[in-house]
């Protein structure tokens, strides 16, 4: 891929929220809240721009977890006073989702506004969106049915980011490494292994791309105690994605099978350090673990990221902001090394 070096220097999208914003936010006051979420959201691009990234997100300032975008301005779902098994607050649908304006107003724009550097955004997978929120008898059909009117939403909201300059966008669908595991339990959410590789793919076809333009899924924050290479293969394969989002922060072979399963022609994105402790990794140790995959994969086609989003949900953020800072400090260190002074 001629342009990959582009976006060596990743992020998953959520950043540590500034306490004047959580501050903003629980005080209830809305027009408080957005001056609280432009400047945080400012804030995070210059942060960004001094951390050499080489893609800029708002940090999912603007939203509640990183389902925001979606439930946050579709119609068709209802926040229950109920937690999943992730602790995240769960939403259900009660009819097939409509649009009421777009998913991320003004993403686009507002990022170009504030520096030259290549826009990101992120958005919750269909399939994720479906396998975890659809219930029986409350008014849609199946599952998959609201996957794939999920899917439509995504799919026109990634062609709206990218008419507006955004040149990455990834999708997140944490539970889609789990039905690649050696033995797999029984699919998590109300969607089978196959209903979410269809309904994840609809989403992520774009028709016609500018040059430049990548569309990312992040299938998974950990990856599987052994991999089934076989549902590897099919996960790759029927989801065209551009670029795989994948964990690679804790030196097992299940990691470095999911990358020598990838097909020759995708790129890859390596989480290289861990997002949910302060720890700071060694440098050495990091590249001890990259250096191998030259034997099997072009390095050419691959970026560097931390293992997962640092507050993917507003309130629960993973580490400090400093802890934060040097995490993607660190990133930057470990391109540099991989790839020299390219940026």
């Amino acid at each position: 891929m001629a342009d990959t070096f582009n976006y060596r220097i990743d992020h998953h999208g959520s950043l540590v929220r500034p306490a004047e914003l959580t501050a903003a936010r629980a005080a209830g006051d809305p027009e408080a809240l957005k001056e609280a979420e432009t400047a945080a959201v400012e804030e995070a691009v210059i942060l960004q721009r001094k951390l050499r990234s080489t893609v800029v997100t708002d940090g999912d300032h603007p939203r509640e977890d990183f389902r925001g975008a979606v439930l946050g301005t579709v119609s068709g779902f209802r926040r229950t006073d109920e937690a999943g098994p992730d602790g995240l607050v769960r939403w259900v649908a009660e009819s097939l989702p409509k649009v009421n304006g777009p998913l991320l107003p003004d993403y686009g724009s507002r990022l170009t506004g504030l520096t030259v550097i290549a826009p990101k955004a992120t958005l919750p997978s269909p399939a994720y969106l479906a396998a975890t929120t659809y219930q029986d008898g409350l008014g849609v059909t199946s599952a998959r049915e609201l996957g794939e009117a999920l899917a439509e939403i995504v799919r026109a909201e990634i062609a709206l980011l990218v008419s507006q300059g955004v040149r990455l966008i990834q999708l997140n669908n944490p539970l889609l490494l789990d039905q690649v595991a050696a033995d797999p339990a029984a699919a998590p959410g109300a969607l089978s292994f196959e209903d979410a590789l269809a309904v994840d793919a609809l989403a992520v076809r774009l028709d016609e791309r500018p040059e430049g333009v990548r569309i990312g899924v992040a299938p998974g924050w950990a990856a599987p105690a052994a991999v089934d290479r076989g549902r590897a293969e099919r996960l790759y394969t029927a989801v065209p994605a551009d670029r795989w989002v994948l964990p690679f922060d804790q030196g097992t072979e299940a990691e470095v099978d999911l990358v020598r399963a990838l097909p020759e022609e995708r790129d890859f994105c390596l989480g290289v350090v861990d997002a949910t402790r302060p720890e700071l990794e060694d440098v050495d140790t990091v590249m001890s673990r990259i250096d191998p995959l030259e034997a099997f994969k072009d390095l050419e086609d691959a970026a560097v990221s931390p293992s997962r989003g640092f507050a993917d949900v507003a309130d629960r953020p993973l580490l400090s902001a400093e802890d934060q800072r040097r995490k993607l400090v660190l990133v930057e260190t470990v391109a540099r090394y991989c790839w020299g002074n390219e940026f």
